[in-house]
């Protein structure tokens, strides 16, 4: 705690007051110390340490690198500027399905098919939102391999057939 003693005035006769002598005064640093402590302590435990989320993202090494895929594992999700997702197993005729029942159809196909690929691909007038939650949505289902590719004008033929 905090200390000192201060001297008393003293007159001597005729008014005039004579000036004591000045004691130093002493202050307990230890219960400041305590409370910073204290504050550093609750600070460091109520903040959350989170690290940064991260995608792996794997290049292939060489653009003329051709890899052959089974068709029977290669599934094509085709999304159009709406957002509505249409799905094709190899060359099959495209479905629709909807983003509320997304997830349970990716769940279902990646266990009834081992070694499922994914190719992703969405229209340039869409928003850049749609392929980030199906990407999350791939994530979340347990699809480990998608690939991410430009819609083209075929796509869009295909898409328009089935939707007229």
């Amino acid at each position: 705690m905090a200390g000192g003693d201060v001297a008393e005035s003293k007159s001597h006769g005729k008014g005039k007051k004579k000036k004591g002598r000045r004691l130093g005064i002493r202050i307990d640093m230890t219960p400041l110390v305590d409370v910073a402590f204290l504050l550093l302590t609750f600070f460091m435990y109520t903040t959350s340490m989170s690290r940064p989320q991260t995608m792996e993202i794997n290049l292939p090494p060489d653009k003329n690198v051709h890899v052959e895929v089974a068709e029977t594992k290669l599934m094509t999700l085709r999304v159009n500027d709406k957002g509505v997702i249409y799905w094709s197993m190899a060359m099959e005729a495209p479905k629709i399905v909807d983003f509320k029942d997304f997830r349970a159809f990716l769940a279902d196909k990646s266990a009834n098919i081992p070694g499922l690929i994914v190719i992703l691909k969405i229209d340039r007038q869409g928003k850049y939102k749609m392929m980030v939650d199906l990407i999350d949505e791939f994530n979340l289902a347990g699809v480990q391999r998608f690939s991410l590719a430009p819609m083209t004008d075929q796509d869009k033929s295909i898409i328009s057939k089935v939707q007229g």
